[in-house]
């Protein structure tokens, strides 16, 4: 009789299988909890450039452009307006303190120096005469002192005789009072005389001062003019070279406009123009440095234009020491201009990474150098050369520093 044969539920294979899975399972899991989900990408480690972080010594500067100009410059502008008649020197002469450099006509200042010399010459005229009227007024006064006088000596006769003889009865009393009556009469009126020749010569004496004021102001505001047909000779107020001279004969120059300048040549400074956002930290006396001949050539501001112009604004700066030899006007200096005192600092080299992060963060190396991290960081000043480092990072870590364009969000750089 057969024996049914009962199946095995665990085999061998099924035991292996049960177990292979077991294990996947557990390695999932084991890698969902405890392995690193961070995103990856493999890059090249050619292509990218790697700093090393260190400590040194950090100088906060900012690369400028500037101009070599003469040390002295004395602007040369038309005080009055006019046509210009005369050139006598061109652009490019060197000209003494005093050299004609070119004359304007004016017709109008001309005719108006002959109307204020006509002014001049009557206001003079009614000083004259007022002088001779007062002295013509005087001597009809005097005379009429003098014709009062011997009237009233007469009448005073008349009268003391008229008393004299009233007193002995000898003449009527109408007679004595006509007497007294003319002689009272002449010495009030010598009073009034008297009287109106002071006020009169009070008067005439204002008068005069008064016609004498107006003529001294009127001769000072020819001299003003004339003086103005001297500002139509254009001279060199110093000595030096007539660098420009911007005029043509028959033009025609209103006042104030720049005619030309004179450059000093017994030395340079340097005119550099500087982005607005540094203006605020340019100070007198910042020190600024390059490079000529080989050589280093110190520098220092010694004016600052507050005028923002295009986003700039601009700087005279000296030179420290001695000024380079064969430098020459309107050579191009490339400068580094400093902004802060030498300090020590942890630094990190400049590179394309910044455009990418804003200096917020950046991909640091492991000590095998395998794989660069993400890692947040703290960058403060800058100059052209490096970044100075204020936290997230020490000394001697590396950092990869080049662009991180082509690195997306990833969290890990896989070196290879």
């Amino acid at each position: 009789m057969d024996r049914k044969i009962e199946k095995k539920k665990w085999t061998l294979k099924k035991i292996i299988s049960l177990s292979l899975i077991g294990i996947l399972l557990l390695a999932i899991i084991y890698s969902f909890i405890f392995g690193d989900s961070s995103s990856r990408l493999n890059v090249d480690s050619e292509r990218i450039t790697i700093s090393t972080v260190k400590r040194g010594e950090f100088q906060e500067y900012i690369p400028v452009t500037g101009s070599v100009i003469p040390i002295k410059t004395f602007y040369l502008d038309a005080v009055e307006g006019g046509r210009v008649e005369t050139i006598y020197l061109e652009a490019g002469s060197y000209v003494e303190k005093g050299d004609k450099i070119l004359k304007l006509a004016n017709t109008n200042l001309l005719l108006d120096i002959m109307y204020r010399e006509a002014q001049l010459f009557e206001q003079s005229n009614n000083l004259r005469n007022t002088r001779l009227m007062m002295e013509q007024n005087s001597l009809t006064l005097r005379r009429e002192l003098v014709e009062l006088n011997y009237q009233i000596k007469t009448r005073q006769k008349n009268y003391q005789r008229a008393k004299e003889l009233v007193q002995k009865k000898l003449i009527a009393e109408q007679e004595y009072e006509h007497a007294k009556d003319e002689y009272e009469y002449l010495l009030k009126r010598k009073e009034l005389t008297i009287e109106t020749q002071r006020q009169d010569s009070i008067f005439r004496q204002i008068q005069i001062e008064q016609l004498e004021a107006s003529l001294k102001r009127m001769e000072s505001n020819l001299e003003i003019v004339k003086q103005k047909l001297e500002n139509l000779i254009l001279k060199a107020p110093i000595s030096g070279q007539l660098t420009s001279l911007n005029a043509e004969i028959g033009e025609s120059k209103s006042p104030g406009e720049r005619l030309g300048q004179i450059d000093v040549l017994e030395g340079f400074k340097v005119r550099a123009e500087i982005d607005e956002h540094y203006i605020v930290r340019i100070e007198l006396g910042r020190k600024g440095a390059f490079e000529f001949a080989d050589k280093t050539y110190q520098l220092e501001v010694k004016k600052i234009y507050p005028e923002v112009r295009n986003g700039r604004f601009e700087v005279d700066l000296e030179f420290s020491n001695a000024t380079p030899d064969g430098i020459r006007q309107g050579q191009t200096l490339h400068i580094k201009l400093e902004l802060g005192d030498l300090s020590e600092a942890v630094l990190l080299a400049r590179g394309g990474f910044y455009q990418k992060t804003g200096g917020q963060w950046v991909y640091v190396l492991d000590h095998d150098e395998d794989y660069a991290v993400k890692r947040r960081v703290r960058l403060g000043r800058q100059n052209p050369q490096v970044f100075e480092v204020l936290e997230g990072l020490e000394p001697g870590e590396k950092v990869v520093t080049s662009s991180y364009d082509n690195f997306g969000d990833k969290d890990k750089l896989v070196l290879q």
